[in-house]
């Protein structure tokens, strides 16, 4: 019996989640079908396909085969999951909608009786559009760089009540950027960003920090691929396998951040959970001797503390990039708050504290010219600043890494 096709197809998929969220929805043949144009029509006509999902660049070219649409996928004219029927015909659906939905009403937004406005004019914008015109918004601005309403103009739209960003501004790897600042905006009720990677991005940390409720697009990604296996399977999923897949996938991708006073441990502690975890480390001073050539103290030496934050925050800036690592910082690294936003999009940031009569000084430039006790001082407020978790390293290693690993997997999956 010839196996059944299920998968994703798409032009370029290296950087795809599909596969782990199906395989953990069951079906565990499902796979990556990455398809030159030309090879798009011979594919779409084999009789063995069970389901597929549709990205980039195939949304709308798929339209052409399928024998019909559902309401989102014709009013949006984009498909992403494409579903046979006995006679082996392809019908259209789009789940990226129920997925935005989803993700809305999981923030605590709403949007009937709403103001919205979306940022992009593209694919994800229209699917954006359709949900909030279906679930009964008020109005609905859409803003793009030459349309319109721009962001030259976008204060004109400052009484929004929802902003919704379907732009690939801010995604990875140009993370921190960020097309409007939410100081535009005056009574703002939820933000919702459809990027997944970083999982927060600037957007979101704006309305974090505003204490506005919002989303980023990993749940929308895991509500889209269960709405598809759904359909693929004609069976129904529990809102809490939405749930679930969400909470692995962002403990998996999550970056373990150990900050604290020079000789605190970082490095014992970070080696010890990479050993106990299997993920990779980064050590943030490592890679400042890598990049500079010479060791810390030869840098301070000759080029002064400026050059050596300067160094930091490069290396700073791109092990905050990355995703399922342990990130090992040096002891001034909260000196400095641009810091804070690389290692806080993808990260949970642990502090690590110790006796200051312990800590050693040997080969740190900044611990040799002043007391530990003074240096905390100074510093103090700004680990507070920084950190999620206070954790006492003055017992043993293996109490330390017990405790930070029961607290992440205890607080990553929200």
């Amino acid at each position: 019996m010839t196996e059944m096709i299920y998968g994703l197809i798409g032009e370029t998929l290296k950087h795809s989640w599909s596969v782990p969220i199906h395989h953990a929805l069951g079906c565990e043949v499902y796979q990556l079908y990455e398809l030159k144009p030309d090879e798009l029509g011979t594919f779409l006509r084999n009789n063995s396909i069970g389901g597929l999902n549709v990205t980039i660049p195939y949304k709308k070219a798929v339209i052409p085969f399928c024998a019909s649409l559902d309401p989102y996928a014709e009013s949006i004219g984009s498909v992403n999951t494409l579903v046979p029927d006995a006679e082996g015909k392809l019908h259209g659906y789009n789940t990226d909608a129920l997925g935005l939905s989803y993700i809305a009403r999981r923030a605590g937004i709403s949007f009937n009786g709403a103001k919205v406005v979306i940022l992009g004019t593209g694919g994800t914008s229209l699917t954006a559009q359709a949900v909030a015109r279906t679930e009964g918004a008020q109005e609905i601005v859409v803003v793009s760089r030459s349309g319109e309403v721009n962001y030259k103009n976008i204060d004109e739209h400052r009484d929004a009540d929802i902003l919704i960003n379907t732009t690939p501004v801010g995604m990875y790897p140009h993370n921190g950027e960020c097309l409007v600042s939410l100081a535009q905006f005056d009574a703002l009720k939820g933000v919702l960003d459809v990027i997944y990677n970083p999982a927060k991005t600037e957007l979101l940390m704006q309305a974090e920090r505003a204490g506005i409720p919002h989303s980023g697009g990993l749940p929308m990604l895991v509500a889209q691929a269960v709405a598809a296996e759904e359909k693929f399977f004609g069976r129904k999923i529990a809102d809490s396998e939405i749930e679930r897949i969400t909470a692995m996938l962002r403990r998996d991708m999550t970056n373990i951040v150990l900050i604290g006073m020079p000789g605190s441990g970082k490095t014992t502690i970070g080696t010890a959970l990479a050993a106990k975890t299997g993920r990779e480390m980064i050590d943030i001073d490592a890679e400042i001797v890598k990049s500079a050539g010479c060791s810390i103290p030869e840098i301070f030496t000759r080029e002064g503390e400026g050059k050596f934050r300067q160094l930091e925050m490069e290396a700073v800036r791109e092990a905050g990039k990355e995703t399922g690592k342990i990130i090992m910082t040096g002891g001034g690294v909260v000196t400095r708050s641009a810091n804070y936003a690389p290692l806080h999009q993808n990260g949970r940031i642990y502090q690590l504290e110790r006796d200051l009569s312990v800590l050693p000084v040997d080969g740190r430039p900044i611990s040799q010219k002043t007391s530990a006790a003074e240096l905390y001082r100074q510093r103090a407020p700004l680990y507070k600043d920084f950190r999620d978790v206070l954790i006492d390293n003055n017992g043993t290693v293996t109490e330390t890494v017990e405790g930070i690993w029961r607290d992440f997997n205890e607080n990553t999956g929200n």
